[in-house]
């Protein structure tokens, strides 16, 4: 296991629950891999950044619950957590946001590169979620 890896993923994260997306866009490689969950892979931090900020107008969230692993080389990491949160905004093709609550279990897979991030992959269940917020 790897402590700096592990400080990583931890600040990270820090920075996603405080709403810090300076710190958080900086802890990525310029040419980071985003896979989202069920989704497209995006390269760059730009268009990271874009994808964070439309995140941030359809949600409010905060991951909970923490549990971070690493490789013994540093250069792979996975995290397991909950993500408790608000839907604000109607995203497309998703139900209409009326403000509801959900609690979500979810995992990520990073890939370490010179002291940075450069992957994620992120893992939850859309269908659960859905059923939460249709409810």
């Amino acid at each position: 296991m790897s402590d700096a890896t592990i400080k990583l993923v931890q600040a990270y994260y820090a920075a996603f629950n405080a709403g810090d997306m300076t710190m958080f866009l900086g802890l990525l490689a310029d040419d980071v891999v985003h896979d989202i969950n069920q989704g497209k892979r995006e390269i760059g931090k730009a268009t990271f950044a874009a994808f964070m900020e439309r995140m941030n107008a359809h949600y409010r969230e905060q991951l909970v619950e923490m549990v971070i692993m690493s490789n013994a080389a540093g250069d792979r990491a996975a995290a397991e957590f909950v993500v408790v949160g608000e839907y604000l905004k109607t995203d497309s093709g998703l139900p209409v946001a009326k403000g509801q609550h959900y609690r979500l279990p979810a995992g990520a897979f990073f890939e370490i590169r010179g002291g940075k991030i450069a992957r994620v992959t992120n893992y939850y269940n859309l269908e659960h979620w859905v059923s939460q917020v249709s409810a």
